[in-house]
């Protein structure tokens, strides 16, 4: 047990954490028949690895504790070599992601005295340039490369902002809101998590215009979901991956089953884009 800095409702607060890992599984399917297969613990470190995205096709970073602070590590999927592509020795990286038509990667930064930035990190020197100034962006969302959907840290509170970083507008979309944002396949659309209730609901934003809209709302207090390429949402809950299909389904039934000994509580999820590797994060 570790404690860690993590990025909640303020910026400062700190407690023990079970040291979690970063799983990655293939995932196959056969007319609609999904089946996960193969999985490897791709971080196999003490301490806190979460919050994967797909970087590449062939490669996934993260973010993974060393010497006591959170990095963004690189993890190739064709040889298993990790690599630190960066080293801040007053501060740590959170939410790694890549920034689209660019190599470079974007992540939260939650600096020792409590500054929390969402900065951009050069791909080759791993220098960092602020991209939103004034914000404590929690976890962001890219939707395209000027237009970030940001879960952020207002008050006691989590709200979702839509930031246009050429004009520097900042427009709250909703106040008490979860950490998963997600692009929602084949649409123009984002999907959400509103705590705005006390039943949770999962919700549909057209960036566009701001409109939003329910898409499920028996989702219990859970908060972690990803999308299949063919519509399909996954929501985590204990060591069990639940699917609903919003086009298809009425109610949500079992994905995927993990044994409890290998996943205790699944977190993190992500699909890549193809809907051909699966990444989890669990104690």
């Amino acid at each position: 047990m570790k404690k860690l800095v993590f990025l909640l409702l303020t910026t400062t607060i700190a407690f023990s954490q079970s040291n979690t890992e970063v799983y990655l599984y293939n995932l196959s399917n056969d007319n609609g028949n999904y089946a996960i297969t193969s999985g490897i613990n791709i971080s196999n470190n003490p301490g806190y690895d979460s919050q994967p995205h797909f970087y590449s096709s062939k490669s996934i970073v993260f973010s993974s504790t060393r010497d006591k602070l959170t990095d963004i590590a690189k993890y190739n999927m064709n040889t298993g070599e990790i690599k630190f592509l960066n080293d801040t020795p007053n501060g740590g990286e959170y939410s790694p992601q890549r920034i689209p038509n660019s190599k470079d990667i974007s992540a939260v930064r939650l600096d020792n005295d409590g500054l929390q930035r969402f900065y951009k990190y050069n791909s080759k020197t791993g220098k960092s340039t602020e991209l939103i100034a004034d914000l404590k962006v929690a976890y962001p969302m890219w939707y395209k490369k000027n237009t970030a959907i940001n879960v952020v840290i207002v008050g006691k509170d989590l709200d979702l902002i839509l930031s246009e970083l050429k004009s520097k507008r900042n427009r709250t979309i909703q106040k008490k809101v979860g950490r998963s944002v997600h692009k929602i396949p084949n649409t123009r659309f984002v999907s959400y998590i509103s705590k705005a209730k006390e039943d949770w609901e999962i919700r549909m934003l057209n960036p566009k215009t701001g409109e939003t809209s329910s898409i499920i709302n028996s989702i219990g207090n859970k908060e972690d979901v990803c999308w299949l390429p063919d519509g399909t949402l996954l929501l985590a809950i204990n060591n069990t991956l639940m699917k609903f299909n919003p086009a298809t389904d009425k109610t949500w039934s079992v994905f995927h089953t993990f044994s409890a000994k290998k996943h205790k509580n699944i977190s993190r999820i992500i699909v890549n884009e193809k809907g051909t590797k699966l990444a989890l994060v669990s104690e």
